[in-house]
């Protein structure tokens, strides 16, 4: 099975065709497309109530992948709201139970910095984190091209199949050493995720601008890419049971478009969202 979806649901105005409070937003989302991204959690551990909310507002089957904190990777910059590493890695795994509740977590993706290259140390950490979010599916996405170096790539791929992280597999510029090669290996035989991020190689670095989140991902995938990728994702399918497939592309606003025409290239349908559509239009 694959399952298309985007990074948030609050940026994408072709969704909504008519006026709609935010609060009503992932209601909406919830009934084009089965799975999404929440990104909020990535600059701060989310209140309770917000999970049980999202997982109300979405029908059965729907699910979520959810981006661990910036503190756990070693993203954050400036002071640690938490004591201890330990407290912040509880915080946010009881964060995240009404989605374990609800059988609405798909897995916690730890997209790590482009700093955090191929060393023993790095490799501590991975294990480390690991064993901190216990039973809790967990994906692995990289930002440095070392760990894909062709003498490292299947001690990496060994790695990451040992420990039970679940490959996120992306769509990228290659803009140097802070990006990555896509890299068609599935590390779980249950669920594997695919994140498009845009080819926009000009804008990839682009952090220290003021408007660096507007350009980054900044990118529209045109029919030949999505179509070369239409390939890509049924030889995956043969390594895995489902493949969940993120459009991170939200800079111009092309994210929800081009996953919505991979879903008619790939000739899939998600026939259980109907039922809540109705409610809307």
């Amino acid at each position: 099975m694959i399952l298309i979806g985007l990074t948030g649901w609050g940026d994408h105005d072709h969704l909504y065709v008519q006026k709609i409070l935010s609060r009503d937003k992932l209601k909406v989302y919830s009934t084009h497309f089965p799975i999404v991204e929440v990104d909020s959690s990535f600059y701060a551990v989310q209140p309770v109530k917000n999970y049980v909310k999202w997982a109300e507002d979405t029908p059965q089957g729907f699910s979520f992948i959810v981006k661990a904190y910036q503190g756990m990777t070693g993203h954050l910059r400036g002071e640690n709201p938490f004591e201890s590493i330990g407290e912040m890695f509880d915080a946010f795994k009881n964060s995240i139970v009404p989605l374990r509740e609800a059988g609405k977590l798909k897995a916690v993706l730890f997209q790590y910095p482009p700093w955090f290259d191929c060393t023993r140390k790095n490799v501590d950490i991975l294990r480390y984190t690991k064993d901190k979010m216990e039973d809790i599916p967990v994906a692995l996405e990289f930002r440095h091209q070392s760990w894909f170096a062709p003498k490292i790539r299947e001690r990496t791929l060994a790695f990451m199949e040992k420990d039970g992280w679940i490959h996120s597999i992306c769509d990228e510029p290659q803009a140097g050493v802070g990006s990555v090669p896509t890299v068609l290996h599935a590390t779980d035989r249950n669920v594997t995720i695919v994140r498009f991020h845009g080819r926009n190689a000009a804008g990839w670095h682009s952090s220290g601008q003021p408007n660096w989140r507007e350009v980054r991902y900044l990118y529209r995938y045109s029919t030949e890419e999505l179509k070369e990728w239409k390939e890509k994702l049924e030889l995956l399918q043969k390594q895995t049971k489902e493949i969940c497939v993120i459009f991170n592309n939200n800079s111009g606003g092309d994210a929800a478009d081009n996953a919505k025409e991979l879903m008619e290239l790939l000739g899939v349908e998600y026939d259980w969202l109907g039922p809540r559509q109705l409610k809307f239009f």
